[in-house]
């Protein structure tokens, strides 16, 4: 992608996650303001044709609400599904077009995302999705988005109440599971 559509990136981010009911999902990629966010769908360990068929009903909701739609793999596994995107960690450029994210955890990961058109940084509160690890807090949080070459969403524990905090930390946006689908 690179820097032609950054300004295109959305500032909110659904994460999806197999905790998370798929009605309750689909749901809660139908409540994402129009023209402004996008998802990111992983659902990892889901078997692969209800991943698909999920998928195709989480991107027939983003094509309506003009959402942009990451799938979490490879470049090659996003243009043969159709994504707007990929996260994860394989660097090489797609055939068209797409956005590459990357998750980071620290300044390790911060500096090896320097290919990415945007960094998901967590956790930057507790989080119920990954229990027991650290939070990166503020401070901590604002330390490591200083350090990215791309724009930082801010993931992990964060909630609509938070976005007045996100531009003095170093965030470009946010992203949450809990936080987007209600389910506490």
């Amino acid at each position: 992608m690179h820097a032609r559509h950054r300004k295109k990136l959305p500032g909110l981010w659904l994460m999806t996650d197999e905790r998370v009911a798929d009605a309750q999902l689909l749901a809660a990629a139908a409540r994402l303001p129009r023209g402004l966010a996008g998802i990111v769908f992983r659902h990892y360990r889901t078997e692969p044709v209800k991943r698909r068929a999920l998928f195709e009903a989480l991107r027939t909701i983003a094509r309506r609400r003009r959402l942009v739609l990451m799938l979490a793999g490879d470049a090659r596994a996003a243009t043969a599904w159709r994504a707007d995107g990929w996260h994860g960690r394989d660097g090489r450029r797609a055939s068209r077009q797409l956005i590459h994210s990357l998750a980071a955890h620290d300044a390790q990961e911060i500096e090896a995302a320097t290919r990415a058109d945007m960094v998901f940084l967590s956790p930057l509160f507790p989080t119920r999705s990954h229990p027991g690890a650290g939070a990166l807090g503020r401070g901590g949080f604002a330390a490591l988005a200083r350090q990215a070459k791309a724009p930082v969403i801010a993931l992990g524990g964060v909630r609509a109440k938070h976005r007045h905090l996100l531009r003095g930390i170093g965030a470009a946006g946010w992203a949450a599971i809990d936080g987007l689908t209600g389910d506490i």
